[in-house]
Order: C-alpha cells, then sequence, then structure tokens
C-alpha cells in the first residue's frame, strides 16, 4: 500500500496536525483513566479499519502495562468478562459517537447515562473529546492510507 499524501510535505496538514496533537494532549492529560483512553482509541481505530491508530495504541498500551488479554478482546468487549463497568460505558460510548450516522439520533441516552454513572464532568469531556480526536485521526490515517506496523512506543509522545 502507497501512501497518497506525505503529512510532512505539506504546510496545511503540518499545521492541522500540530493542532490535532495538541487537542488529544488536553484530553490525554485529563483525570480520565489512560486504560480507559488505551481502550476507547483501540476500539475506535478497529471500528474504521486505522491500521496505524490500532498499531499506535495497542503498543502504547501494552508498554503502559496493559495485559494481552484485554487488547486482544477490545473488538469483543460485550462478551469478555475482563473490563470494568466504567470501561464498558466508556467503550459503548465510543461506538456509538463512531457509528454516530448508524443512529437516526447518533448516541443513545441510555449510552450517555451509564458514562455519566461512572465518570465525572471532566472525564466525561475528556472521553468525549478522545472519541472525537481519535475518530479524526482515523480519518485522517485511512484517507492518506498511512502504514502501520513500524511504529515504536513512545515514538510519537
Amino acid at each position: 500500500m502507497d501512501t497518497r499524501l506525505d503529512p510532512s510535505g505539506s504546510p496545511v496538514l503540518t499545521k492541522v496536525i500540530k493542532y490535532a496533537v495538541s487537542a488529544s494532549t488536553a484530553a490525554a492529560n485529563s483525570t480520565l483513566p489512560a486504560a480507559t483512553q488505551q481502550l476507547v482509541e483501540i476500539r475506535a481505530s478497529q471500528i474504521n479499519g486505522c491500521a496505524r491508530c490500532i498499531d499506535m495504541h495497542t503498543k502504547d498500551a501494552a508498554h503502559a502495562g496493559e495485559s494481552a488479554t484485554r487488547l486482544n478482546l477490545v473488538a469483543t468487549w460485550r462478551e469478555a468478562n475482563v473490563f470494568t463497568e466504567a470501561e464498558r460505558a466508556a467503550l459503548e460510548l465510543a461506538e456509538q459517537g463512531t457509528r454516530i450516522a448508524d443512529a437516526a439520533g447518533g448516541v443513545t441516552d441510555e449510552a450517555w447515562a451509564d458514562a455519566a454513572r461512572h465518570y465525572d464532568e471532566e472525564q466525561l469531556a475528556a472521553l468525549v473529546s478522545v472519541i472525537a480526536m481519535i475518530n479524526a485521526w482515523n480519518r485522517l490515517n485511512v484517507i492518506t492510507r498511512q502504514p502501520a506496523g513500524d511504529y515504536q512506543p513512545g515514538q510519537w509522545g
């Protein structure tokens, strides 16, 4: 697979990436548990078929101590017993927020209420931000065909 566009070769894309990194960093530095953020990033990336983000976020999560069992079961989280109720609520919100066009009303009130039972307002804001940003990253990478497989943990900060 050939990359369609080199982000470093485009002044516009370089600027957009700079701001996207800043937005992603704001959410990453929140009180939302890092493991939850990583699980959400992985699940949205699986749904969107973004190999580059799956490569990055699974490797970063493993490097941070996430178990192989949990990483291998993210795609089937509903059937797995290795995720907390809070993580399940975050994964449901991530799925509905990623598949927003598939439901006439977008995210259901039930999914939002479930997440709100587990996370305070700042954590919910971070969760929504993580979901929004990973979907933006996925689209950027999929549209431009960014390659996957050679990412090293921590490579991009």
